[in-house]
């Protein structure tokens, strides 16, 4: 009997996956848990195959086992460098400052912006964003709240590279 590969593909690619995991069980003898629908079609397909068309050659199996000599693979780690011993120069340090956005106004700021004929107002706090009396983290979030799409804050107020409107 002989394989027709292209026949055997299309059969199984039109297949369930739970009938391609009946499949897999009948042709390898043991179940598997895989969903996925192209790997079980590329193994099934192996196995029959291989079934098929028969085993690599005993030559290639003993070039195999050569290539997998357990001679040169390490059976522990490599012992640790002892950490060198650092030297007495002293280090130098600084203090990080980091800033705000400079888009952003100083905290205390109302954003206004006319909307669908209406004005809104988001006051600037230290950590976030008040609008309607809900604090948002971001001013993203408050477009996002205001149009109910994603959008980004800056371009939704207006705010430029300094902070202008």
């Amino acid at each position: 009997m002989t394989l027709n590969v292209g026949k055997e593909v299309a059969a199984l690619q039109r297949m369930t996956v739970r009938e391609l995991r009946i499949r897999y069980t009948e042709a390898f003898g043991e179940e598997t848990r895989a969903g996925n629908k192209a790997w079980l079609v590329k193994r099934i397909t192996w196995r029959m195959q291989s079934l098929e068309e028969g085993d690599i050659s005993q030559r290639a199996r003993q070039r195999a086992a050569e290539l997998a000599n357990d001679a040169d693979v390490r059976l522990s780690p490599p012992k640790p460098k002892p950490a060198s011993v650092a030297s007495t120069s002293s280090t130098k340090t600084a203090t990080l400052v980091v800033k705000g956005d400079n888009r952003l106004p100083p905290p205390g700021t109302i954003i206004t912006r006319e909307y669908k004929g209406q004005s809104l107002q988001v006051k600037v706090l230290p950590k976030g964003f008040e609008y309607q009396g809900e604090v948002y983290k971001s001013l993203t979030a408050v477009a996002k709240a205001i149009t109910g799409q994603h959008c980004s804050g800056y371009h939704f107020f207006r705010l430029g590279k300094e902070g202008k409107r």
